[in-house]
């Protein structure tokens, strides 16, 4: 069988091992301490021969190679002959020089794994097993044959008992070769014994050693065991496994990656306050590493602090330009201020704030158009404090180009659409979602909530009969919560007197379940207002305005229009003075205004139903 061709690279250690075949290559057996001349000493005259001495090619019997040194010379031959083989992709010539070698020294621990290593790739496994064991016959004080035999055990035959065994023996040999605690653990974890893994790695936990990587692999080991993704780490479990990290970074001796590995652990497991200095020190160590910057960067995040979240950002992005990544994580740093300023009252920093997170995502896409998820994010942005759905619409459409047959895009597009006033348009995009969401059947898009904006849609382009169906399933879907669905329906009825006995219980119905709410109150008093009950309607309109938590202009509207239908026309022009100032746009609230006045100036009473 001959295998891919693959370069060979051979750790220096092994050369160092196989330093008995430099001094093989020179050929000398030992001598006393002085050595004979060339030539003894004589006082006859010396004969001339007509060859010269240096062509004749006859060695000195004091340099000829001893017979051990010759099979060492011929094990050197051998042993870069299979090199020069190996790199060349020759696997079986190698293998068979490489095996010259190991008959004149079996003991080579290493030559002997990298022999076992490709006659594991030829398959070969009983000869792999036999070149390790003669190679423990012959230096059966290293573990690395011990560990190799594991590793083919356990993999390869599937002997869980032998494999176990040459591990613990290799562990033995060397306590501090980690990969013998590794292997032992895998072998441990495949046939479903976790608590003997864990107990290895305890075993290990116990071992003196300052090498850094030691601890970062042997914490892994502990995560993989432990983490589980539908629970979080038990205290004392955490404590065992941050004591791993803690020694690891206490030998990294300043080593960066071992730093980054022991921060990505403390962050991966929320403990951001630990993850912060090492990505600090990292950073100095490396001031260019855009990675741990990143990382920094949402450990800032998430312990409130943004400003130096913001100001490494931006480095990046300056030294980065043509990332993706940066641009999003800036986004979601400068949106958690802007929040924080809205929740403030800070509205005119907060939109300005918002303003730049919606730039980051634009970038973004400019630089990677194909992530959906900033999409939506910009689209929820454009919808909500930025209030500006034709822009809203624009991006959604180009998602939707990109990402046909994705139902959300579609969902947030027909919102786009109703917000942008474009009514008709929304409505069958709302359909075109929900018949996209059902060829997905994994899609969740259809629940209350989308039955309720659907509603909502098709009361405003004047589809009551289907905005009332709509709304029903929305109710029906999830009752409990129903309450805006419910006032959703009953103030569309009360507000073109239809259905105002069913308008009435379904405001009832939204106030049951929050009975403070002001908007439902108002309702209530819209629906009395219209059935004729203009002194209860007043009453239910006024605690409305006292519960809304904000002046609102069409609160204000409905209580003038019931002073008014009371003859208290001097209040009503008040409360349509209050709607208007919140509200000047409104020009049938001016004329109202200018109406009411004219007839207080007349001292007439009033003739006509301002509403209607």
């Amino acid at each position: 069988m001959r295998l891919q061709r693959k370069r060979a690279r051979w750790p220096l250690c092994c050369f160092l091992t196989l330093g008995f075949l430099v001094a093989a290559s020179v050929g000398l057996a030992r001598t006393p301490r002085t050595v004979s001349p060339l030539t003894r000493p004589s006082s006859a005259p010396i004969k001339v021969d007509r060859q010269d001495d240096f062509l004749n090619f006859k060695p000195a019997a004091d340099l000829a190679l001893r017979p051990e040194g010759e099979r060492r010379a011929s094990a050197l031959t051998h042993f870069v002959e299979g090199m020069a083989l190996e790199e060349n992709g020759e696997m079986d010539r190698a293998l068979e020089s490489y095996r010259q070698v190991l008959n004149v020294d079996p003991g080579q621990s290493e030559l002997a794994s990298r022999v076992a290593a490709l006659l594991i790739r030829q398959e070969d496994f009983p000869q792999a097993i036999d070149v390790l064991k003669d190679s423990i016959k012959a230096n059966p004080n290293n573990a690395e044959p011990y560990r190799q035999l594991a590793f083919i055990y356990a993999k390869y035959l599937k002997k869980t008992d032998q494999a176990i065994d040459y591990a613990n023996r290799a562990i033995a040999l060397n306590p501090r070769d980690i990969d013998a605690y590794h292997h032992l653990v895998e072998i441990e974890l495949a046939v479903g014994e976790e608590k003997k893994a864990l107990e290895v790695l305890d075993r290990a936990a116990k071992v003196r050693t300052d090498d850094a990587n030691f601890w970062i692999r042997l914490g892994k080991l502990y995560a993989v065991i432990l983490y589980k993704p539908d629970s979080p780490l038990k205290p004392d479990e955490l404590k065992r496994v941050n004591e791993i990290f803690k020694k690891a970074a206490e030998h990294a001796n300043d080593d960066p990656a071992v730093l980054k590995d022991v921060a990505d652990y403390y962050a991966s497991s929320q403990q951001l306050k630990e993850a912060i200095p090492l990505y600090l020190r990292v950073l100095e160590l490396q001031p260019d590493d855009a990675n741990a910057r990143e990382k920094l960067a949402t450990g800032f995040i998430l312990t409130n602090q943004r400003g130096k979240a913001v100001e490494m950002l931006e480095q990046i992005i300056k030294e980065h330009p043509d990332k993706y990544q940066p641009y999003d994580l800036l986004a979601q740093v400068l949106d958690d201020e802007a929040r924080s300023l809205q929740r403030e009252n800070r509205l005119d920093e907060a939109k300005a704030k918002f303003a730049k997170v919606a730039a980051n995502y634009e970038q973004s896409l400019l630089i990677n158009p194909d992530h959906a998820g900033i999409y939506l994010r910009l689209a929820e942005l454009l919808l909500g404090p930025l209030k500006d759905p034709e822009r809203a619409v624009k991006f959604l459409a180009e998602a939707r180009r990109r990402f046909p047959g994705a139902p959300e895009i579609v969902y947030y597009l027909a919102l786009a659409q109703r917000e942008a006033r474009q009514t008709q348009q929304a409505v069958a995009t709302f359909e075109e979602a929900l018949h996209e969401a059902e060829l997905d059947q994994d899609n969740e898009i259809v629940n209350a909530k989308f039955y309720f904006n659907y509603g909502a849609t098709a009361e405003q382009a004047g589809l009551y009969d289907k905005a009332a169906d709509l709304l029903r399933k929305s109710i029906a879907l999830d009752p409990a919560t129903a309450a805006e669905a419910y006032n959703y329906l009953g103030y569309m009825w009360a507000d073109h007197s239809m259905h105002l006995d069913e308008a009435e219980e379904m405001i009832k119905r939204a106030l049951e379940l929050e009975p403070n709410n002001g908007s439902y109150l108002d309702s209530l008093g819209w629906v009395e207002f219209r059935k004729g009950k203009f002194d209860q309607a007043l009453a239910d309109l006024l605690r409305a305005a006292k519960n809304m938590g904000h002046d609102d202009p069409i609160v204000f509207e409905h209580i003038g229009d019931a002073y008014w239908k009371l003859d208290r026309l001097p209040q009503a022009v008040e409360s349509w003075q209050k709607a208007l100032a919140l509200d000047p746009q409104n020009k049938d609230l001016a004329n109202k205004i200018d109406s009411t006045k004219a007839t207080i100036s007349r001292g007439s009473p009033a003739k006509t139903n301002p509403t209607q």
